[in-house]
């Protein structure tokens, strides 16, 4: 097998500068620039697919405290992107139905959206999370990590590398003591080390490892002055009354409103802003399906500025997310269990996990979040490679031996096959 991807993957890639493991790219594939003008339908479907993720990883709960969640749709779009892009048939047709990806041009559009983030990337371990910076730090990262003894398909790669900007690191998941800490750096590395370690339980019989990380750093556009932050109540859903930390400011806010809900969007200093939606007295979140939460979104893009003046308590929240729950809830079925839809990335792959991890910090001077999403994958139908590996290539002695007894009845030696 390991002359199999000599000669199928590994002649057909070039070591890039390498972090460890090294990280190995499509010999002479470069990243394609886009028009992001030109994708404007495609972002509004991507959108609209995120708020369906976000809507059902709200539903899921995962394992926050106290009801709170926090999740991040943008991730897990883009990690399903990359997926998507290894699919072919039933399953390829499941996904697009079920997450609305758009048709035809789904992986130039998600290059064109990397490059828009782009625009905000920077390195999260520079970032003073206690001064979140004026310009946002919008760091978006994919790594694809491949078992080095399972071939992965060279039209994959050149997948990734034409509109994903990125390659594979090729391991040994059987060898945990050195793959996975390597997740872990990939994580941590990635999100500034508010995520340490990979979400997924680490299992050696993995072939497989998709993670996309992102880490958003932003100062307010107007920030919030600390002197006027005082415990205020807050009342739970089951109508418990609590105090907690708030923060006050006056504001000119885009200001939308509907039938069981207000909602507002307070800006960052560039480029991006916070989404508040309130819904109507007696109401919880649970009522904030991904249609509503789309019209809430069209209703925003289009409502005007008003002068406001909003409490928000200040909160720092993290949760997990077992996303096999999830993905059954959306109706991905066959992308659960199939064992050949996916041979483009490897022969008979098939998903074995599929996790989250995100948190967020929100107070006076701004925000930082960071999530990452895993998926993984194992090869089926092909036994484990074995300890030890003899040709019999050369002259040999043989036996025939009569088990019960150890009598050999018949004892040669091969000197010429022929």
């Amino acid at each position: 097998m390991a002359k199999i991807v000599a000669a199928g993957t590994i002649a057909v890639l070039t070591a890039c500068a390498p972090p460890v493991p090294g990280l190995v790219k499509a010999d002479g594939v470069e990243r394609v620039p886009v028009d992001r003008a030109a994708y404007a339908a495609e972002f509004q479907a991507f959108r609209a697919s995120a708020l369906t993720l976000g809507a059902a990883l709200l539903a899921d709960g995962g394992e926050g405290a106290e009801g709170n969640v926090v999740s991040s749709p943008g991730s897990l779009l883009i990690a399903l992107a990359m997926l998507r892009a290894g699919a072919s048939g039933e399953t390829a047709v499941e996904m697009d139905q079920m997450l609305g990806l758009p048709d035809g041009n789904r992986d130039e559009a998600m290059n064109a959206l990397l490059e828009s983030l782009a625009a905000y990337d920077g390195d999260p371990g520079s970032v003073d999370e206690k001064d979140p910076p004026r310009k946002p730090v919008m760091h978006a990262a994919n790594g694809l990590f491949v078992d080095k003894d399972v071939p992965t398909g060279r039209n994959y790669l050149e997948t990734l590398a034409r509109h994903y900007g990125t390659g594979v690191y090729p391991v040994d998941f059987r060898d945990e003591a050195a793959t996975g800490p390597a997740l872990d750096a990939w994580v941590d590395r990635n999100t500034g080390g508010r995520i340490k370690k990979a979400p997924a339980e680490y299992d050696r019989d993995n072939t497989f490892s998709l993670l996309n990380a992102l880490y958003f750093a932003a100062a307010w556009q107007s920030p919030f002055d600390p002197n006027d932050t005082s415990d205020s109540p807050f009342t739970k859903s089951g109508g418990e009354e609590i105090s907690v930390p708030t923060m006050y400011n006056s504001l000119q806010l885009a200001y939308a409103e509907g039938p069981g809900w207000r909602a507002v969007e307070l800006p960052y200093a560039e480029g991006f802003a916070m989404r508040l939606v309130l819904p109507g007295p007696g109401v919880g979140p649970e009522s904030l399906t991904a249609a509503k939460l789309t019209a809430i979104a069209a209703a925003l893009d289009t409502a005007p500025e008003v002068s406001a003046l909003i409490s928000l308590p200040k909160w720092d929240h993290k949760s997990t997310f077992d996303l096999r729950k999830v993905f059954e809830a959306l109706g991905l079925a066959r992308t659960l269990v199939t064992t050949e839809d996916f041979d483009a990335i490897q022969p008979k792959l098939t998903l074995t996990q599929a996790a989250q991890a995100a948190n967020i910090t929100v107070a006076e001077k701004g925000t930082v979040a960071a999530a990452v999403t895993q998926i993984n994958g194992a090869v089926t139908g092909v036994p484990p490679l074995p300890d030890q590996t003899i040709d019999f290539d050369r002259p040999f002695l043989y036996q025939v031996v009569h088990t019960e007894t150890g009598l050999p009845i018949f004892m040669g030696k091969v000197a010429d096959p022929r």
